[in-house]
């Protein structure tokens, strides 16, 4: 990933933040492909929360981004659910030698995705999604390059804003609106799973978002049961 120049990164921000009045779906595509150009890297992608606060995909930049975010949404893990669950940037130099998601890393791997850095994506302050980058390479991320890719999230936080308006982005919306009306909640029951399992908190999301899917429940509801009576039923 080159050095960027904040000449550079200032321009593509100015001239992105005038796309939030298209369609939502354009706008997130246009950004992506934005982002290979700007930071020089192999592929990009985005993530937001549905309604199990599972990350879903929603755009990306060339198929092994694609598959990055299908096998993470599917898995439970990978360094975008860790964004996510943590509110924070999480970076990992060579998947072929990381330990943290083993059920993710041979399949990525093995289409090319070798280094990535996921940024969380915020909405008055809650985490609705990621923004993920990959390289082709062994990498190590230093803080320049985070705090770059931070600030190119606020970008696509103010297309996902308009999303919550635009009357023809009702799904966007309705999972935005879903993930910031029940993120307290969400986070007190992963909070409650880590004490009562001594686990940590992606692991613990983890179990909360599968005894969702179990009972076909949204997360919210699940959560606040747990918070309620103690139980996660059906879980493993």
């Amino acid at each position: 990933m080159a050095n960027i120049d904040p000449d550079m990164l200032a321009s593509s921000l100015r001239r992105l933040g005038r796309v939030t009045d298209r369609d939502i779906g354009d706008a997130v595509e246009q950004a992506v492909k934005a982002c290979v150009a700007l930071f020089r890297v192999t592929g990009c992608g985005i993530m937001i929360a549905d309604e199990q606060n599972t990350l879903t995909y929603l755009a990306a930049s060339d198929g092994p981004s694609h598959l990055m975010e299908e096998v993470q949404s599917a898995r439970g893990e990978g360094p975008c659910v860790a964004a996510f669950v943590t509110d924070d940037i999480v970076t990992t130099e060579d998947l072929r030698s990381e330990t943290r998601w083993p059920s993710v890393t041979g399949t990525l791997a093995g289409v090319g995705i070798i280094s990535m850095l996921g940024c969380p994506l915020r909405l008055g302050g809650v985490p609705v999604g990621t923004i993920d980058v990959y390289l082709d390479r062994p990498h190590q991320w230093d803080e320049s390059e985070q705090a770059a890719l931070a600030r190119y999230s606020d970008v696509i936080e103010s297309i996902l804003a308009a999303a919550l308006t635009a009357h023809r982005a009702g799904e966007i919306a309705d999972q935005l609106q879903y993930a910031l009306d029940y993120r307290v909640v969400i986070e007190r029951a992963v909070g409650y799973l880590m004490a009562q399992r001594r686990v940590d908190a992606v692991v613990a999301f983890d179990l909360l978002r599968r005894a969702a899917r179990d009972q076909r429940r949204k997360i919210g509801d699940v959560a606040r049961e747990l918070l309620d009576t103690g139980t996660l039923s059906r879980s493993g």
